[in-house]
């Protein structure tokens, strides 16, 4: 590429200038319409921010289930306006704290639960009859989710008052992240299940949370992130009608995950286009009557992968243009990244510090004022028109391919997203992309910051809270329970309900986990 020649961050064009001679083929109500109207390219809500900003939604979750409720209270006493809940590797894999393969990583980079005992701890005194909670759990997703349930059935709130989103989306697991459990189509069993759970057991919670995050993070593009999200996203959507269920009776509470990375136009550009995108795709293929089930809803989270350890203070400057990105774009909630993450979890002072930069930028700004500010932006129109296209030639692909669960099994979406990344760190080995602090304007000296302790005491004690658990509680009711876990598992009825019952009798995560690893069989990555 010579010196006057520039692109994004997905290899695309930028000219010199831009005319309303590039946006020749643009109509503006067919491609921009109204905020708050189909394709929503402008925002799924008619006032946006004018009416009700953003939910700042700050990730949390570290050793027992008592600090994270400490670090909860914490966040909300400071002006957070939702929960959003880390777990940590055991967790995410279904072991209990107790197992030999957890030793080392309880708490570690998210809260240890492995048993209703642990999921009232984490809950104790929240409200949760008005706040909303997201949790970021995947292959043990229903078992979490059943948890919270149950606690709050204990406090006397209902399924329908609860609210939140629990992640759920277990094929991106597969291609970018690898805490995956199960092969990918029994895998897919469980999220349906889920999805019929919850449309009749706690209607207005967050069944999924289709999530490009990760795919982000292990380095693609904004181009692939929209592609392999949407494409992830009819796949189960395929998957539900497949099982019977009706589409405007669960499309409606399906969400979506997006990063926010430094390339604040085409960032801008890619919310606009998956917007838009997703509601053709709804309406278009799927044929869905309900606008509700055509609104792209996201959760902004600012990229994690470009926090450099090297200089952190610089990452305060990255976290807010992503951030800037996030609510210019039209997120639904938004977490900001603290800096000192590229380190460690983030201590207190870097948390405080990343809901404040939210809060500059809700308070301060002047970008809640109007909707969707950057609209009829020569540049950002040109931007969404052209990071659609190129999503949608993916996602024929990926169509041509049987779809995604068939292209991951092929290594079709690794493959593509390994590129990318291996190109992404090229560029930056030869000087093409400046890291500031990393391949330029380096500092002999580094800076010293804190990093979050790990309190070893904490983990020994959430091992021997299970252990004590399993010794304690009635065995043989536990036993019959899971007994009825694993006939529904082997057969087609919904398995969420005898889980359920098998929770509330002090099951734990890892011995349902085990029930299911017993039917369903291990993934095994090629």
């Amino acid at each position: 590429m010579s010196s006057d020649e520039r692109s994004t961050d997905s290899g695309i064009e930028i000219k010199t200038v831009y005319r309303s001679a590039d946006l020749k083929d643009f109509d503006e109500a067919v491609q921009l319409g109204e905020p708050g109207h189909y394709p929503y390219t402008r925002g799924v809500q008619e006032t946006m921010y004018r009416g009700r900003l953003w939910t700042m939604r700050q990730y949390a979750g570290f050793g027992t289930a008592e600090a994270t409720n400490e670090r909860f209270k914490f966040l909300l006493q400071a002006g957070q306006t939702g929960l959003s809940c880390a777990f940590d590797l055991p967790t995410q894999m279904g072991l209990d704290a107790d197992h030999v393969r957890a030793e080392g990583e309880v708490g570690k980079v998210g809260v240890a639960i492995s048993s209703l005992d642990d999921m009232r701890l984490l809950l104790k005194d929240l409200p949760l009859d008005s706040v909303t909670t997201s949790m970021t759990i995947n292959a043990t997703a229903s078992t979490l989710l059943l948890l919270y349930q149950l606690v709050g059935e204990e406090q006397g709130v209902k399924g329908s008052q609860l609210r939140g989103t629990i992640q759920n989306d277990i094929l991106k697991e597969y291609v970018a992240r690898g805490t995956y459990i199960y092969p990918p189509r029994p895998s897919m069993r469980l999220i349906v299940d889920t999805f019929a759970y919850c449309a009749k057991e706690i209607p207005h919670w967050n069944t999924i949370s289709i999530s490009g995050y990760h795919i982000r993070e292990a380095g693609s593009t904004a181009v692939q992130e929209v592609a392999f999200t949407l494409a992830n996203g009819i796949a189960y959507v395929e998957a539900a009608l497949a099982a019977g269920l009706a589409l405007d009776d669960f499309a409606p509470r399906l969400s979506f995950f997006f990063n926010a990375h430094n390339n604040l136009f085409e960032e801008v550009a890619k919310y606009r286009a998956a917007r838009r995108l997703w509601a053709w795709i709804m309406r278009e293929r799927f044929g869905s009557s309900d606008p509700k089930s055509t609104m792209l809803r996201f959760h902004t989270q600012t990229g994690g992968s470009t926090l450099t350890a090297q200089q952190p203070e610089n990452n305060i400057v990255r976290v807010t243009i992503q951030g800037l990105a996030a609510t210019l774009g039209g997120t639904q909630s938004l977490h900001t990244n603290g800096f000192d993450e590229a380190l460690g979890l983030p201590t207190e002072r870097a948390a405080r510090l990343a809901l404040r930069t939210q809060q500059v930028l809700g308070y301060e700004s002047g970008i809640a004022d109007t909707v969707d500010p950057l609209a009829g932006s020569y540049y950002v129109e040109s931007l969404t028109d052209e990071v659609e296209r190129l999503a949608r030639e993916y996602i024929e692909e990926i169509d041509e391919r049987g779809g995604s669960v068939a292209a991951i099994e092929a290594h079709y979406l690794q493959d593509e997203i390994e590129a990318a990344a291996y190109e992404f760190a090229r560029s930056v080995e030869r000087g093409d992309k400046i890291v500031v602090g990393v391949n330029q304007f380096v500092d002999a000296e580094t800076t010293k910051s804190d990093v979050f302790p790990i309190d070893e005491l904490q983990q020994r004690a959430q091992v021997e809270r299970v252990r004590l658990l399993k010794t304690t509680r009635d065995s043989e009711a536990v036993r019959v329970a899971l007994e009825d876990l694993a006939t529904a598992a082997r057969g087609s009825a919904n398995v969420l309900y005898p889980m359920k019952v098998a929770l509330s009798r002090l099951a734990t995560l890892g011995e349902v986990a085990d029930v299911l690893r017993g039917e369903f069989g291990l993934y095994q990555a090629s």
